[in-house]
C-alpha cells in the first residue's frame, strides 16, 4: 500500500508540534493533507535525509535546490503557508530540540529516520557558497561574494531583469497591466537623478553599477560625466559594451573597483542603489565615511537600501540560512534607524526617506513571470539548481515586502557646506 504521504503528514506534525497546512505528495504517488492547499512534493527519501541533518529553513532549501522537493500549485500560496511555521514561529516556541524530550516525539524521529532510508547526510547542492575562513567584509571576501551573486551569466539577467538590466527595486506609478516594468525602472532611474539634483557638466560616482543602466541613464538624459564602479568582472564587461553602444564612452568610465578604493574625489553626486545590503554592519560607518570623503560640500548621496525590522536584542541578528548559502554571502540587512544614525556619524545631513516597499513587491513579482516564462533557457545558462535558487529567492522575496517582514528605503543625504545651506528647496515632495 502506498502511504509515504500519510506517513510523512503524522511524523512531520508530531515532531514541529502543528499540522502541516500543505498538502504532501510522495515518491510513492500517495498524497496526504488539506485537498485545497497547494502539494509539497517530496520526490525521493533523500529529501527527508535534508530535512532530518538540517531541520528548517537550510534542510528545506538544500531539498529545493536539489530538484527533491518541489511545489504544486501556486509558488507565492504555498510559501505563504510555509513560512508560517518554519520562518516565523519565534524563538519562544518549542523548538526541536525541546520537543525530543518528549518521546512520542523522538518515536516520531525515529520513524521518519527509517522512512528516509540509509542514515548518511546527502551532500549540499553546488549551487551552495563554500565557506573560506576569515573576515568579513574584507576586500577579497566582499569580491568573491560578489561574482558568487553576480557572476552566473549575463544572459540569465537578460531573462529575470528584462531589457532595462536594473537589478534593484523599479518605481511604479499603477502595477501591470497600465505600468510596465521598463517604465518603471526607467522612472525610478529618473527619481534618482532628480534627487540627486544632477545637471550638465556635473561628476556622478555610481557605486554597485551593475550593467550600467544608472550610469548610462544619467550621462544620456542629464548631461553628467560618471564613473560606475563594480566588483563583478561580469557586470563591467556587459555595462562596458552598453556603455559603448550609446556612444557613451566619453562620459562613463566603468571600473572593478571596490568602493574603498576610489580616490578621484570630489564628486557632485553619489548614486549607491543595492549596493549597501553587501557592506556589512562592522564596514557601514567605513562605507558611509569614505562616501562622505568623495562628495564636494554641498553635494548629494542617494542611498536606495534594503531594511529589516529591528528586534529586541539586536545582537541576536543573523543572517538568513538559504539567502547567506544561496543568494547573497555575508549580505546583512539593517534597521533604517542604523542606516540613518550611521550616515549622520560620517557628517551627512539626512533631508529625505522615502519608503518604496510596495514597489519591490511589484518588481519581485515581475521578475518571477519573467524567470517562469523563458525556463527552460534560464536553467541552460546558469544551471537548473541556480535557476531553482532564483525562483525562490524572488517568490519568497515579493511576499516578505508584501506582508512587511522587510523594507526598502531611498535615503537622501547632503554633506553640508560651512554656509549649512542644504541647496535643496524648501518643499521638495508633493503630497496627494
Amino acid at each position: 500500500m502506498a502511504d509515504a504521504a500519510l506517513r510523512l503528514r503524522d511524523l512531520f506534525a508530531q515532531v514541529l508540534g502543528v499540522p502541516l497546512p500543505v498538502r504532501i505528495r510522495a515518491w510513492d504517488g500517495s498524497e496526504a493533507g488539506p485537498p485545497d492547499a497547494p502539494a509539497l512534493v517530496v520526490r525521493n527519501r533523500r529529501a527527508v535525509r535534508r530535512l532530518l541533518f538540517k531541520p528548517g529553513e537550510l534542510g528545506l532549501a538544500r531539498a529545493w535546490v536539489a530538484g527533491d522537493l518541489d511545489i504544486d500549485g501556486d509558488l507565492y500560496t504555498a510559501l505563504d503557508l510555509i513560512a508560517g511555521f518554519v520562518w516565523e514561529r519565534g524563538e519562544d516556541d518549542r523548538t526541536l530540540f525541546q520537543a525530543l524530550r518528549e518521546p512520542e516525539v523522538r518515536s516520531a524521529v525515529r520513524r521518519l529516520v527509517a522512512l528516509a532510508g540509509p542514515p548518511l547526510p546527502p551532500a549540499p547542492p553546488p549551487e551552495e557558497i563554500r565557506r573560506v575562513r576569515g573576515h568579513l567584509h574584507t576586500r577579497r571576501s566582499d569580491k568573491r561574494a560578489i561574482s558568487h551573486h553576480y557572476d552566473v551569466g549575463n544572459g540569465f539577467y537578460e531573462i529575470v531583469l528584462g531589457p532595462s538590466m536594473v537589478y534593484s527595486c523599479a518605481y511604479w506609478e499603477a502595477p501591470e497591466p497600465e505600468g510596465t516594468l521598463e517604465n518603471a525602472q526607467r522612472d525610478k532611474l529618473d527619481l534618482v537623478c532628480r534627487k540627486l539634483g544632477l545637471g550638465a557638466g556635473q561628476r556622478l560616482l555610481d557605486v554597485g553599477c551593475g550593467w550600467g543602466s544608472m550610469a548610462i541613464h544619467a550621462a544620456r538624459e542629464y548631461g553628467v560625466s560618471v564613473v560606475g564602479i563594480t566588483l563583478s568582472q561580469e557586470q563591467a564587461a556587459y555595462a562596458r559594451k552598453r556603455v559603448a553602444d550609446e556612444g557613451l564612452t566619453d562620459r562613463v568610465e566603468i571600473r572593478v573597483q571596490d568602493y574603498r578604493d576610489v580616490t578621484d574625489g570630489p564628486y557632485d553626486a553619489v548614486s549607491s542603489i543595492g549596493m549597501a545590503e553587501h557592506v556589512g554592519a562592522e564596514r557601514y560607518l567605513e562605507y558611509a565615511e569614505n562616501l562622505f570623503r568623495l562628495l564636494r560640500p554641498g553635494a548629494r548621496l542617494l542611498n536606495h537600501q534594503i531594511a529589516r525590522r529591528p528586534q529586541h536584542d539586536e545582537s541576536s541578528y543573523s543572517l538568513d540560512g538559504f539567502i547567506d548559502a544561496y543568494v547573497f554571502p555575508d549580505g546583512e540587512l539593517a534597521p533604517l534607524g542604523t542606516t540613518v544614525t550611521m550616515l549622520e556619524r560620517a557628517g551627512f545631513e539626512v533631508r529625505d526617506v522615502e519608503s518604496i516597499r510596495e514597489h519591490y513587491a511589484l518588481t519581485l513579482r515581475r521578475w518571477v513571470t519573467n524567470l517562469e516564462a523563458r525556463w527552460q533557457r534560464a536553467a541552460r545558462i546558469a544551471g537548473p539548481g541556480r535557476a531553482r535558487v532564483w525562483l525562490l529567492y524572488m517568490a519568497a522575496c515579493a511576499l516578505a515586502f508584501e506582508r512587511n517582514r522587510i523594507g526598502v528605503n531611498q535615503v537622501l543625504a547632503v554633506r553640508p557646506p560651512e554656509s549649512g545651506a542644504s541647496g535643496l528647496p524648501l518643499r521638495s515632495r508633493t503630497w496627494n
